[in-house]
């Protein structure tokens, strides 16, 4: 059913240990290096595979991060109306050319390589239940130890699974797991031989790896949430995820770790190892391009700005004013400026701050005081 997946996975695979196997053939102790390295360069595969994605994966986060306070007033305005909070969201997105999908993409194409991979490495060793599949069919019961060596594996013929059933890593094979049952360790040996490792040998291996890959994951999650903008930080969504990224997956790789062959354990540490260093670059060249960015536009507003010593610029329409009942207002038909003495009346001549002869100064702020006001604070009985 899934042999799309596995076909693809088992062909990379065949692809690096051919070239590594040509490397030093019949080495002593080469084999479980060829092997291991094919695992790991078959994850450096899918992530140069997924550069590009995962570029379009952190601008979409950025994108996300400098929307979300719009989509958090959106939420507060239309909270008892989800139809018209959807439309909105969407229409928003639209015109920012946010794609919530690109965010999610890297991680979704690695989880059917990863359900892959451990598919490939469990078919190896048929001997379990359920893992004696022929090509494009299935069983309910487990092979012997004779003829899961002597079965081909997807891409693999029936002699690179007995050479990937023989090679040793540190010790142990490389499709061996510590919860794996004793019995299944015989197709790891030319039979009638006795088994050259113990479960203790293959804990040993397994929980190094285990560690190794908690921590990678942890950093590489910490790593991603300090570049978090403080309006990611206060998004209730983005916290819960924050938490699961920097402690629950962690946690969840030393709790699954027992149930893993040593291979998949490789496949986790270097998959985190391209993560980190992946993220260092794209992170870096995204703030080279912001930092360029930003010089430009500064270039751009001291180029528009007049030069030192140089006339101001006089071609815009001067603001003209108007004198009506004590008030100043502005003339908006860009006629000459008019002073009223009495409402309804202007007159030709420019506002002036100067009084008049006679005339006391207005308050600062306040609009000059007529004749007749100033003989009423006199308590006189009128004006002039």
């Amino acid at each position: 059913m899934l042999n799309f997946i596995y076909y693809p996975v088992s062909w990379i695979m065949w692809v690096w240990h051919w070239l590594f196997d040509s490397v030093m053939p019949n080495s002593p102790g080469w084999d479980g290096i060829a092997w291991a390295l094919s695992v790991v360069f078959l994850v450096f595969t899918l992530r140069a595979i997924l550069y590009k994605p995962f570029v379009k994966q952190i601008r979409t986060t950025k994108q996300m991060q400098e929307i979300n306070p719009q989509m958090q007033a959106i939420r507060k305005k239309y909270a008892n109306d989800r139809v018209k909070m959807t439309e909105e969201m969407q229409k928003l997105q639209k015109e920012h050319g946010f794609n919530p999908l690109l965010g999610c993409l890297p991680m979704f194409m690695q989880i059917p390589v990863f359900i892959g991979l451990f598919h490939v490495l469990r078919s190896f060793n048929r001997m379990g239940a359920g893992t004696s599949m022929p090509i494009g069919g299935s069983s309910s019961g487990g092979m012997t130890a004779e003829q899961t060596r002597e079965t081909a594996n997807y891409a693999f013929s029936a002699d690179q699974v007995q050479n990937f059933l023989d090679a040793r890593l540190f010790g142990v094979p490389l499709s061996s797991y510590i919860t794996e049952p004793v019995e299944q360790f015989k197709a790891f040996v030319e039979p009638g031989q006795p088994i050259d490792f113990t479960r203790w040998q293959i804990a040993a291996v397994v929980i190094p790896l285990m560690i190794v890959a908690s921590i990678a994951t942890h950093m590489n999650s910490r790593a991603s949430v300090a570049r978090q903008s403080a309006e990611a930080m206060d998004n209730p969504q983005t916290r819960i995820m924050n938490k699961l990224a920097l402690y629950v997956f962690p946690l969840g790789i030393l709790v699954t770790g027992p149930f893993f062959p040593v291979a998949i354990l490789l496949y986790w540490v270097s998959n985190n190892l391209w993560t980190y260093g992946q993220q260092h670059l794209v992170f870096g060249r995204i703030a080279r391009e912001e930092e360029e960015a930003k010089l430009a536009k500064e270039e751009r507003l001291k180029a528009a700005a007049p030069k030192p010593g140089a006339r101001p610029d006089k071609t815009k329409r001067e603001t003209t004013v108007a004198v009506v009942d004590g008030e100043v207002e502005d003339d908006s038909d860009g006629d000459a400026p008019k002073a009223s003495g009495g409402k309804g009346q202007s007159a030709s001549k420019p506002v002036s701050n100067k009084p008049s002869p006679g005339q006391k100064p207005s308050k600062p702020g306040g609009a000059r005081q007529s004749g007749s006001k100033r003989n009423k604070k006199k308590g006189r009985p009128g004006g002039r």
